[in-house]
């Protein structure tokens, strides 16, 4: 691992002996003791407790002991706070099919698994339980059968029905607008391929994410609080986690373009680790406090949001990801695998490309030649349109002071709010800007007002 300028590097090359982490395949930053915490992370303090099958469980310190703190609150054990919107599943060790929701969890990811990396705790969440354990092998299948064999798949552990039931039912309600976005990249640029050229650029070598990743962290005047870690292991371009009580940022090394990485930062540092931070100080943080404020689902509005700042200043911010991601999962509701598969050459002609997108909206399944889908990557496109709709009524400010927070709940929640040292993203001092940004994203992408309020009326 190298530390550069209090931000922890760390390498995933295949090449140097691998760390094994307790809660999925990545190699871990190691968690300080308390009080070099406390000295090097700018008021956060991670704690492990004894034992490798206890969990750290994130407490906000008494008000009178945060006020004292110059930056961040101080946090007591897993920093919780910090974790997606998206609901994550604890399966049973005991074989139980009973899954137990909590309020929230990891960006949906899928790495890339190796036989070395197939241990899994005895409790793992859902978007770790629905990685199949035999994707490399079925995906050699896959292509020797010239892309007619239907991937069948292993999971460490059976999946409650319940929760994949929750999670099957796809939208078309904006399919049609996923589809526009799709054939106007493609009309512009040829194909995808050639899009990523243009628009991406470069792959980055690693000091240049290194360094990318030290400038943005200044912006945001974050520096040595997020472990940063780079990986070809990843099938999304990045993911933030909690690895041993610590923000990790993990980033896909065939991934991070020169004109791409920024946005990714933005989304990840800027949108997720900010709104985190600031929900840790609010009275509904934690399940409990969100029951007790009767709150709606962070999502859509979370990702909605994190997805807009990922493209937020492209000279050509095209919304190609999430749109492909929500016409996918479309398809897959009433199409096999390999269906799937052939009907995404339309848009995408690398075939290992098409196939990570076949595995992410095929998850969970055991027989992907039957119907069926992974519904959560919807959320992306859904969220974008949503908050477009209302997005001059919005006060974006207030909604990432709030935290991890629909924009609905908003309004209602700003007078029992905490936002005595709150962090607003670097990109969101300049509002009028930022609004312009916006505007900038719905001409590009060609999306209206009108099609907006037609489209979501209330």
């Amino acid at each position: 691992m190298v530390l550069v300028s209090g931000i922890g590097i760390q390498e995933h090359d295949g090449k140097q002996k691998k760390k094994t982490s307790q809660t999925n395949s990545h190699r871990l930053y190691s968690c300080p003791p308390a009080s070099q915490a406390l000295q090097r992370s700018s008021g956060i303090t991670s704690t492990l407790t004894n034992g490798t099958k206890s969990k750290c469980k994130t407490q906000l310190l008494s008000q009178g002991e945060t006020k004292k703190q110059a930056g961040c609150p101080v946090y007591i054990g897993q920093c919780s706070w910090m974790r997606r919107s998206e609901s994550s599943c604890t399966i049973n060790s005991s074989g139980s099919s009973r899954g137990r929701l909590r309020s929230s969890g990891s960006l949906p990811h899928i790495a890339r698994t190796r036989s070395e990396q197939r241990i899994v705790p005895k409790s793992s969440c859902l978007l770790v339980a629905l990685r199949p354990i035999n994707v490399e092998e079925e995906k050699t299948k896959f292509f020797t059968s010239n892309y007619t064999y239907n991937p069948q798949f292993q999971y460490q552990e059976p999946m409650p029905t319940s929760v994949l039931e929750k999670y099957s039912q796809a939208s078309n309600q904006f399919l049609a607008q996923a589809v526009r976005i799709l054939s106007t990249v493609l009309r512009k640029y040829g194909d995808y391929e050639n899009f990523q050229a243009v628009t991406g650029g470069n792959l980055l070598s690693k000091c240049q994410i290194w360094a990318c990743c030290r400038k943005y962290m200044q912006k945001e005047g974050c520096s040595g609080e997020v472990v940063v870690q780079l990986t070809e292991d990843l099938l999304s371009q990045a993911v933030m986690t909690i690895e041993n009580c610590r923000p990790t940022l993990s980033i896909n090394l065939l991934g991070a373009r020169q004109h791409w990485l920024e946005g990714m930062l933005r989304h990840e540092i800027g949108t997720h680790y900010l709104r985190g931070v600031n929900d840790a100080r609010q009275p509904w943080h934690g399940s409990e406090g969100r029951k007790r404020f009767s709150l709606k689902p962070a999502n859509p509005t979370e990702e909605g949001l994190a997805s807009l700042h990922s493209v937020l200043f492209r000279k050509n911010p095209y919304l190609w990801r999430a749109a492909l991601l929500y016409y996918a999962v479309s398809r897959a509701a009433n199409s096999s695998f390999s269906e799937l598969f052939h009907d995404l050459q339309q848009f995408v002609q690398d075939p290992n490309v098409r196939w990570e997108y076949c595995v992410r909206v095929k998850r969970g399944q055991l027989d992907t030649g039957q119907t069926g889908c992974f519904c959560k990557d919807q959320v992306y496109l859904d969220g974008i349109l949503r908050i477009l709709r209302h997005r001059h009524t919005i006060d974006f400010r207030r909604l990432t002071s709030l935290g991890k927070v629909s924009y609905e709940d908003a309004e209602e929640l700003q007078k029992f709010a905490e936002l005595d040292n709150i962090r607003i993203p670097h990109f969101m001092q300049d509002l009028e800007k930022y609004h312009h940004q916006l505007q900038h994203i719905m001409e590009t992408n060609q999306i209206t007002d009108e099609e907006l309020q037609a489209l979501l009326p209330n």
